[in-house]
């Protein structure tokens, strides 16, 4: 199993340019199943979700070539069978984003009820009460979820809670419904916004994306398009808190400010210069860091994926910080990670007390989930000595080649086997 050793005590700095973001190609990787004729999608990140879903596709029936830009061609002209099996959904909670398409195209679905990481509950009941409406039969049956419908009908959905891939699954499921869908407490995440686009270019009719009423007039059929996948901002916001906490200056190429804004107010506020140009954005950090308190919420409010990696940055500041995680139940696992590096930190809750402490001292940790991984990674850039992070197989789910990256910018790190 590999591992990353860290050496730190060096600021990062140096040029790095951002990936597209996983969140927003998984949901546009389903979306080929939606139409017989090619979908190219550019700025495709390599990473072992990508690389889970293109061979649950390919189990589908689904025909995907990449291309030496980066860029994957899917062609779903010939669906298999609309299965998609535990071996491969087990590892991977955006495998659930195939029921939507599936039944839509096929009129039938058999999808295992999804994995992933262990960060607490994300039911799909949302996704199954919102198909029922729509007209499907639905069960669940030996640990998958069976829908079938002859053709989805146009329905009024209000989900009880707010789910992007719900919304996302609902929303590619309407598209060739008959009549109007209206998504309302719809998810404003940016990717439900980049697959909404993507969805038009197929000849979608979907109207109000970005915001929490969606509509969607459904079409007889959907054709093939190009479509370049928007930045990864939690990439981005992670490797801006690496270079504030360990002092650096950094400037991240192809990353869009207007994707982050609660995360650059909370660096601005931590005592960060940052400058924004039309496709990067540059981090000077001159002094040392003072606390910042956080408060998760969905978009376009502090986002969940980005608190693991606030907690190490305010485990270093000045001051003490309070962390309150709305989203799931079961986020603070990364900060018992932390305290063997020497964090002050106390949960209680859904509420992290952080201290700042005057150092880190580097020491062997283990990564619990995606983005506490990006967390200990960043504490290991800041802590005296060597570090080991164990079981990072959960930042390659997300973060391409982020050892290389780091590197790229001065970071002593590297990867073992």
């Amino acid at each position: 199993m590999d591992r990353l050793l860290i050496e730190g005590g060096g600021p990062l700095s140096g040029e790095v340019r951002v990936s597209g973001a996983k969140n927003a190609a998984l949901p546009l990787m389903c979306a080929s199943l939606l139409t017989s004729e090619p979908l190219t999608l550019a700025n495709i990140p390599h990473l072992k979700d990508v690389s889970t879903m293109i061979r649950l596709l390919a189990r589908i029936g689904v025909e995907a070539s990449l291309d030496e830009r980066l860029g994957v061609t899917l062609d779903s002209r010939r669906i298999a069978e609309p299965l998609a099996p535990y071996d491969l959904v087990k590892t991977m909670r955006a495998s659930i984003l195939v029921l939507g398409p599936l039944l839509a195209r096929c009129g039938e679905a058999r999808v295992s009820l999804p994995g992933g990481c262990a960060i607490g509950s994300r039911p799909v009941d949302q996704h199954l009460k919102g198909l029922a409406k729509m007209g499907a039969e639905i069960s669940v049956e030996q640990g998958y979820i069976a829908a079938r419908a002859r053709r989805l009908r146009g329905a009024r959905i209000a989900t009880d809670m707010v789910t992007v891939t719900g919304t996302e699954n609902l929303m590619m499921a309407a598209c060739l419904a008959q009549g109007t869908t209206v998504l309302e407490n719809a998810a404003r995440e940016p990717e439900v916004l980049d697959l909404a686009n993507c969805l038009n270019a197929m000849g979608a009719r979907v109207k109000g994306a970005g915001t929490d009423v969606i509509a969607i007039q459904g079409v007889e059929r959907l054709h093939g398009a190009a479509h370049a996948i928007m930045p990864d901002r939690i990439e981005t916001g992670t490797f801006l808190v690496a270079a504030a906490a360990t002092g650096g200056a950094v400037r991240l190429l192809g990353a869009d400010a207007s994707l982050l804004d609660a995360v650059l107010v909370k660096l601005g506020d931590a005592g960060a210069d940052i400058a924004v140009e039309p496709a990067a954005i540059a981090l000077r950090m001159p002094r040392k860091p003072k606390s910042v308190n956080v408060r998760t919420a969905p978009y376009p409010a502090f986002p969940t994926d980005m608190q693991a990696q606030f907690m190490a940055l305010d485990a270093i500041a000045e001051g003490t910080a309070v962390i309150v995680e709305t989203i799931f139940e079961n986020r603070f696992m990364h900060s018992l990670e932390l305290q063997r590096l020497g964090a002050d930190i106390e949960v209680s809750g859904n509420t992290a007390l952080v201290r700042g402490v005057t150092k880190l001292q580097g020491a062997t940790v283990m990564a619990t989930d995606l983005r506490a991984s990006a967390s200990l990674v960043i504490a290991g850039l800041v802590a005296e000595g060597e570090t080991t992070v164990d079981r990072i197989y959960h930042l390659d789910r997300g973060y391409e080649c982020i050892e290389e990256k780091l590197a790229q910018l001065g970071a002593k790190i590297r990867r073992v086997h």
